[in-house]
């Protein structure tokens, strides 16, 4: 299967490495396109550097990664997967792994994400995308870790992919959202469904507004009363996996704005 595996932390990011290998050890074809640079919050903006209105592209070489083409590229993620979609880096992929990102996507923060915005930019395009993300703020996490879990949420989404068996008729394709906690392989609880909890792992807060500036501030915010969301279960040792879906159309009544 083609796949493109891109992420927000950039090109050299220890973790798109990781889930590079998972994808090469699974028997995939892969290209590796990520930003030369941390494009972390970039959510699915579609920005690029452009050299006299080029898409700057840089092949790259990283150990351990041998028979997967390496790019770096002047773009954020959702951009990336956006033109790959559209040949800019070989034959349109078939599924685009997100990742593996040094920080949870939990919530309905995930809207920020660069991280799941290349994911939920594929599947606009019929492309299928899975997204992993590592809750961790240690300079030397358990990669090892996320890497299993990769590897276990890929075998299992690969065929459906293939066969669009979870794309409902005339829809887009699904995004599977993963987040693992940072433990050692051995104390990870296990992998479970879970919600998108209401808030995500991290907070804004506003603090003092002045006279041209106002200070923001980023905090751990306590954990809901969510047994099923995907930010508490995270935190309690269990890896999640939700089932996410690009923006639709909404039900509901228009009458009184709309003529007819």
């Amino acid at each position: 299967m083609r796949v493109l595996v891109t992420n927000d932390d950039g090109v050299d990011s220890p973790g798109v490495h990781a889930l590079a290998r998972v994808a090469r050890d699974g028997g995939h074809q892969v290209v590796l396109a990520a930003p030369h640079t941390e494009r972390s919050g970039a959510s699915a903006s579609l920005t690029v550097l452009a050299d006299d209105g080029r898409l700057v592209v840089h092949e790259r070489r990283v150990e351990g990664l041998e028979g997967v083409r390496v790019l770096a590229v002047e773009a954020t993620p959702g951009f990336i997967a956006f033109t790959a979609g559209r040949g800019a880096f070989g034959e349109p992929p078939e599924l685009v792994l997100s990742g593996i990102n040094r920080g949870p996507n939990t919530g309905y923060a995930i809207l920020h994400s660069g991280t799941v915005g290349a994911a939920l930019t594929a599947a606009t395009q019929g492309i299928a995308g899975l997204a992993v993300s590592l809750d961790t703020e240690r300079r030397e996490p358990h990669w090892e870790t996320a890497a299993q879990v990769a590897a276990r949420a890929l075998a299992w989404f690969a065929p459906l992919a293939a066969t669009g068996a979870a794309t409902p008729p005339g829809g887009h394709p699904p995004v599977l959202n993963v987040n693992v906690p940072d433990v050692p392989p051995e104390e990870l609880r296990g992998l479970r469904a879970a919600e998108l909890a209401r808030v995500g792992a991290v907070q804004a807060v506003v603090g003092e507004v002045g006279e041209g500036y106002v200070t923001v501030t980023f905090d751990t915010p306590p954990l809901p009363d969510e047994p099923d969301g995907d930010a508490v279960l995270v935190r309690r040792g269990w890896a999640t996996a939700t089932l996410v879906r690009v923006p639709s159309r909404a039900a509901g009544d228009l009458t009184g704005l709309v003529d007819g």
